[in-house]
């Protein structure tokens, strides 16, 4: 039986009994409503955890690979600078844990690090080979990286953002926990209410709960993530190793972009490879600060081979030199 069934019968009832009609009536009247209020309630919830979880970001996990991280180091193209800096970290904890094995005080030291660049210059891909590092120097048990963002850690209703950091903590215990672009976990005015101050004093924590089983890295522009670390002093002093990462140059970036073509058994002519290298040039000399250096050539590569495939498309039984070999002129139309 409906609200409006109940009030007739109660009104032609109260015909008989006025009073006592107008006393049931306004208690049937404000049980419904209550009910309704308890619905309206549970509907806001449920919207409420639904839009959260449609907003969620999974994190990219990326389990440790097998063979010598120190070679793989070694193989990288140029960033000779970065090479150096984790190799005098490697030696650093080695030496360290000997004296410690022999009884001797050693340094409270900090694992955690600051890399700085601009887009595509191999953070992302050295902040992996370092978890292994830290993994085959005892220092973290699992050596995986859990990569994400401000997007992965701030959530956008008030309460929810340290419950979701922590849960990206816990996935990363026992290996890295990689934030890109942390800097926008503080907004560059510093003013107006926002939810990233919540993830940062949460990270604080847990790197304080965990000292022994996590290591954060976090990266970005060098101007943002110094106005990032300048924010808080517990940034200040978690975060005091810094590796910075240059762009690269035209002649690394030609390295970078035969690379791609021998792991994906492509050829170049050698005037094509030319071609490339003057244009390489001309771009890192007119490049801004958004230009993204490896990955500038990794879509130059993809996109030549699709040129190469359209160019392919009208050749029946095309040899397989023709398949391989990448032209001037796909390099050409792939810049365009």
């Amino acid at each position: 039986m409906d609200i409006g069934e109940t009030i007739v019968k109660v009104v032609k009832w109260g015909c008989a009994v006025p009073f006592a009609a107008m006393m049931l009536l306004a208690v049937i009247v404000a049980i419904f409503d209550d009910d309704d209020e308890k619905e309206e309630g549970a509907d806001n919830k449920t919207a409420v955890v639904d839009s959260v979880k449609s907003e969620a970001k999974e994190p990219v996990v990326n389990e440790p690979l097998e063979g010598d991280p120190y070679a793989e180091l070694d193989e990288l193209i140029g960033l000779d600078a970065v090479k150096k800096e984790v190799r005098s970290l490697a030696n650093f904890v080695k030496v360290q844990k000997q004296r410690e094995a022999q009884g001797l005080k050693i340094p409270k030291m900090s694992y955690h690090l600051v890399f700085t660049g601009s887009p595509g210059t191999g953070k992302t891909t050295v902040a992996r080979i370092v978890a292994r590092i830290y993994k085959d120097l005892g220092i973290l048990k699992k050596g995986h990286t859990v990569e994400t963002d401000r997007a992965g850690l701030v959530a956008k209703y008030m309460g929810q953002t340290a419950l979701k950091t922590d849960t990206m903590i816990q996935r990363a215990l026992g290996g890295v926990l990689f934030i890109d672009e942390a800097y926008a976990l503080v907004p560059e005015d510093g003013h107006g209410s926002d939810y990233g101050q919540e993830a940062i004093s949460t990270l604080l924590k847990r790197m304080e709960d965990y000292r022994d089983s996590l290591v954060v890295i976090i990266a970005g522009y060098p101007k943002e993530m110094k106005r990032f670390i300048d924010s808080n002093p517990g940034l200040q002093s978690r975060f005091n190793r810094y590796i910075d990462f240059p762009d690269y140059s035209a002649g690394e970036l030609t390295e970078i972009f035969k690379m791609y073509m021998r792991k994906n058994q492509y050829t170049m002519s050698d005037e094509a490879l030319d071609y490339l290298e003057k244009q390489l040039e001309y771009v890192v000399a007119h490049k801004d600060r958004n230009f993204g250096n490896a990955r500038y050539c990794r879509n130059l590569f993809e996109k030549s081979v699709q040129q190469q495939a359209n160019r392919l498309n009208g050749v029946s039984n095309a040899t397989k030199q023709q398949l391989m070999e990448l032209t001037t002129d796909d390099i050409k139309n792939a810049l365009r």
